[in-house]
């Protein structure tokens, strides 16, 4: 899913989330769902109530710890967080090499077989055959997301030590980036009182060496901080020198089409994912039960700021660095003393929002952020989002049933069915040129008064089946007038069919004239 224009923030790449239910049993919530996001855009995400767009919102977030496949997150480095996943891959290269060759050999044969098959035979082993090829492919992505081509390498024993020995360095420089933290809340602290000293013209010999001493351990390390990045570019130079002894190696180029730059959300533990819980926040549905009735303003705002220490606990500078937020979401500086009883549903939401944007995030998922509110208050709060997405160069996660809304918001939109995802397209495209028969069924049942539409809505016939159970082949043939016998049989391959228009349909080409 490739778009050259923007930055991409996220992949997420095959994600599936189980929720069990006895006796052997799962909801399938989320069932092999593949998107990027890109930095700075609004994707809208709609379906059906139970089709799994909240459950998307918070495995990507790792609210919900995903059952499988990867959630790639760009705006990090691998360097500082050193994360404990990418160690123990590093040192199990020459193993999982065997492992690859194995099962890549395993496919190849069955592939082999399979293709020999008459075409009815082929709908019984299609589950068995995706089933190896994605053996395959995971046996070798979880290396290749690391060190790419350089898994192609005739010596990975070499690759594995030169990996091994950056891993250390990168602890280092975590270490002391989050080290260099506690040093940035000593300065301002010193700066502060000092400065205020001045400012009752009492400044004393005391605070000004206190404020000196911080910043003089400061600076020290940002050189220690330099160094060890010195050292990281110097393994990143053997790097570079290994990657030429195998550009032409058999493979290389396949391996390096798999390799990312991005931290695996998925893989990462929790004291690891708490220090990426500033980046990646969640505005909730409902602004009466998401926020704390015994917590004042000031506190629901301020709580996340000292969690991922902006401010120590009791620090002076909080209560401006609050009233800041706050006046950004639309909330009045006296509001700070205020219980969330005293607020209206609209003020509270401006709470909710205040409290996510607090610790300065780059990701934030809009779990059905409006539908609580009246229509009115809709659209303050859908227009103050707008605003602070200009503002604060926010990429939003928007999940709505509301299709006028996310046509309104949104740059592009996602359609789910079923924990699968059918249909993402630019938002214009998505209602001008519908190409999958769910996504075309949604847009027929919106109320119309425009007298050229000369239509009358059409509501989508049946119930969603069980997620429990879910039908094979296409989970929407149960409902689909376009339905065929391909579609009870085989799950269609979500592919672009036009530029930056993605479909999962066995009869895009009859939908799409």
């Amino acid at each position: 899913m490739q778009n050259n224009e923007k930055k991409l923030l996220l992949r997420i790449q095959n994600l599936k989330q189980y929720f069990p239910v006895g006796k052997g049993r799962f909801v399938r919530a989320n069932d092999g769902i593949s998107l990027d996001i890109y930095e700075g855009e609004t994707l809208g995400l709609v379906g059906e109530s139970g089709c799994g767009k909240s459950t998307l919102g918070r495995s990507i977030l790792q609210l919900y710890k995903q059952t499988d496949g990867r959630t790639m997150y760009f705006g990090r480095t691998i360097d500082e967080l050193a994360p404990k996943y990418a160690h123990d891959t590093f040192r199990t290269l020459t193993k999982r090499h065997a492992q690859m060759l194995e099962k890549k050999a395993k496919y190849e044969h069955f592939r082999a077989e399979y293709d020999k098959l008459p075409e009815k035979e082929k709908y019984q082993k299609h589950a068995e055959m995706v089933h190896l090829r994605k053996e395959a492919k995971d046996a070798v992505l979880d290396v290749t997301t690391l060190i790419g081509g350089l898994f192609a390498h005739p010596e990975l024993s070499k690759v594995e030590t030169v990996f091994c020995e950056q891993y250390k360095i990168s602890q280092e420089l975590s270490a002391a980036l989050e080290k260099r933290t506690e040093l940035d809340l000593d300065v301002a602290e010193a700066d502060f009182q000092l400065e205020k000293a001045k400012e009752a013209q009492n400044p004393t010999q005391k605070l000004s060496a206190k404020s000196e001493a911080a910043h003089a351990k400061l600076d020290k390390m940002d050189k220690e901080i330099a160094a060890i990045r010195e050292r990281l570019a110097e393994g990143g130079r053997k790097i570079d020198a290994l990657r030429a002894e195998c550009r032409n190696q058999p493979d290389y180029d396949v391996f390096e089409a798999d390799h990312s730059e991005g931290i695996d959300l998925a893989r990462l533990s929790y004291n690891e994912m708490r220090k990426l819980r500033s980046d990646l926040q969640l505005i909730f549905q409902d602004p009466y039960s998401s926020l704390n009735p015994r917590m004042t303003v000031g506190q629901i705002v301020g709580e996340g700021m000292v969690a991922h220490k902006y401010y120590r606990k009791n620090d002076e500078r909080m209560q401006e660095g609050v009233i800041k937020v706050m006046e950004d979401c639309g909330l009045a500086p006296y509001f700070i003393h205020r219980y969330p009883h005293q607020f209206s549903g609209g003020q509270r939401q401006r709470i909710g929002i205040a409290r996510s944007l607090a610790v300065q995030p780059r990701f934030v998922v809009c779990d059905e952020a409006v539908s609580a509110l009246d229509v009115s208050i809709q659209a303050q709060i859908i227009n103050l989002l707008q605003d602070l997405k200009e503002k604060k160069n926010l990429t939003y996660l928007f999940i709505t049933h509301d299709l006028s809304v996310v046509k309104y918001i949104s740059d592009r939109i996602g359609v789910m069915y079923l924990g699968n995802m059918v249909e993402i397209a630019p938002s214009d495209d998505i209602f001008a040129h519908p190409l999958h028969p769910y996504t075309e069924a949604l847009l027929n049942a919106i109320p119309t008064t425009d007298e050229d539409a000369n239509r009358n809505p059409e509501i989508l016939q049946g119930d969603i089946p069980s997620p429990v159970n879910p039908p094979k082949g296409c989970k929407f043939h149960t409902r689909c007038k376009y339905c065929t016998e391909i579609c009870t049989h085989v799950q269609p391959e979500f592919e672009e069919v036009r530029p930056n228009h993605f479909v999962a349909c066995h009869h895009i080409l009859e939908q799409g004239e």
